[in-house]
């Protein structure tokens, strides 16, 4: 593709470019020479990336972007506006659900209607979100008819390692058109390792058949957790007994809190898209979000919560990245105070005022439970007379 044609200044812009899936994805692609410009409201993101710093935790990620800025390959902008000066548009906004975790599809399509002035048939508009079946067929309605070049291309990447697997993973691309389906693979063959071409309804499924297999694994191994808690057996010996030699238990991960902002809410997408008869679906979450209360009732068996103080080491919803959202060491924390435990909170890479250093949460707590399984961790020395709950097995046997 040529780079710049007419009045485009742009390449690419992306709509909600300072985001966990737009920043890394505009880094790349500026990486390699092309003209990308973030489109975005969040001024406080907007003044960290301008000064050549990521705004949360994304490794090898900050000297690209600075790279990027220094060349002039890599833009922020504010104003709508700049929707109309790219060939490209992509939207990396999130897919929320409502408070009965059913997807809000007209949220995410009032997107469109407020860009839709600055749009043209000439633009490639490459949706990059999780969204629920149908929404591309109902994009193409909201635009106004035939004409439209739309694709659709999900992420697939792990937060905090984007910039890796944007270049190693293989990239779905589908489209509503095979001129819209051929233009994006060419875009995304700059950065990808490999480009898997499917229908456009295939690709959704994908997407979110992903996420949901992933979150039902999880449920799975904590099933297993609580079912060998209960029978007073280390559920971490059983797991590498299961694993040893054995290929086909390979797959199985630890246990350990399932959250963050994607799992659980596409794995409900999928539960409202087959009229709530997603069985599986529905069982892990009952699992998965039940977990912190299970933890809970097995210490009430053995102290008095309203006179014990508990520490919650890791705060975000995986290892070693600053992203709380959804974690379910809040849930956790809300739980356990409840039944009026002293609760104290500390993580690496969370930054809150009200929380104290690990150093200061060991001294102060009687149990000690591992909310996210961060490196740094993992040669921490626990005093014996601490009780230690790690769900992760991340902790070395302390002597």
């Amino acid at each position: 593709m040529s780079r710049l044609k007419s009045r485009f200044t742009h390449d690419i812009v992306i709509v909600g470019g300072l985001g966990h899936v737009g920043l890394p994805l505009g880094i790349v692609f500026a990486a390699q020479g092309m003209k990308v410009a973030l489109y975005d409201v969040n001024q406080k993101f907007a003044q960290i990336v301008q000064s050549g710093k990521m705004p949360f935790v994304e490794y090898d990620a900050q000297p690209l972007l600075r790279k990027a800025l220094v060349k002039g390959n890599l833009t922020i902008q504010m104003n709508p506006q700049a929707v109309a000066q790219a060939r490209i548009v992509i939207v990396a906004v999130g897919t929320p659900v409502d408070e009965y975790l059913n997807p809000k599809v007209k949220q995410f399509l009032n997107i469109f209607n407020e860009f839709k002035r600055f749009l043209n048939k000439k633009q490639l508009i490459i949706i990059r979100s999780t969204v629920y079946p149908h929404t591309c067929e109902q994009l193409s309605r909201v635009l106004g008819g035939k004409g439209w070049k739309i694709a659709y291309c999900p992420e697939r990447i792990v937060q905090g390692y984007a910039i890796r697997e944007l270049r190693e993973l293989p990239q779905i691309v589908s489209g509503m058109s095979k001129d819209a389906e051929n233009q994006a693979a060419v875009l995304f063959a700059k950065i990808a390792s490999k480009i898997i071409r499917v229908s456009v309804r295939k690709a959704e499924l994908t997407k979110l058949f992903s996420n949901a297999w992933r979150y039902i694994q999880f449920a799975v191994t904590n099933q297993f957790y609580m079912i060998a808690s209960s029978l007073g057996v280390d559920y971490q010996k059983v797991r590498r007994a299961m694993m040893d030699g054995y290929g086909r238990a390979a797959t199985l991960p630890t246990a350990g809190f399932a959250a963050g902002p994607c799992l659980l809410k596409d794995t409900m997408q999928l539960a409202a898209f087959s009229n709530n008869n997603f069985l599986l679906g529905h069982s892990a979450m009952m699992i998965n979000e039940g977990l912190p209360n299970f933890l809970v009732n097995k210490l009430r068996e053995k102290y008095d919560l309203s006179k014990t103080k508990v520490g919650i080491l890791g705060m975000s919803f995986k290892a070693d990245i600053d992203d709380s959202r959804d974690s379910l060491s809040y849930k956790l924390g809300k739980i356990l105070r409840f039944h009026g435990a002293e609760v104290y909170y500390a993580d690496e890479y969370v930054k809150d005022q009200t929380f104290v250093t690990k150093e200061q949460l060991l001294k102060l707590s009687d149990i000690v439970i591992i909310g996210a399984p961060h490196s740094v961790y993992k040669n921490l020395k626990i005093p014996q007379a601490k009780e230690v709950i790690d769900l992760w097995g991340i902790i070395k046997k302390r002597k």
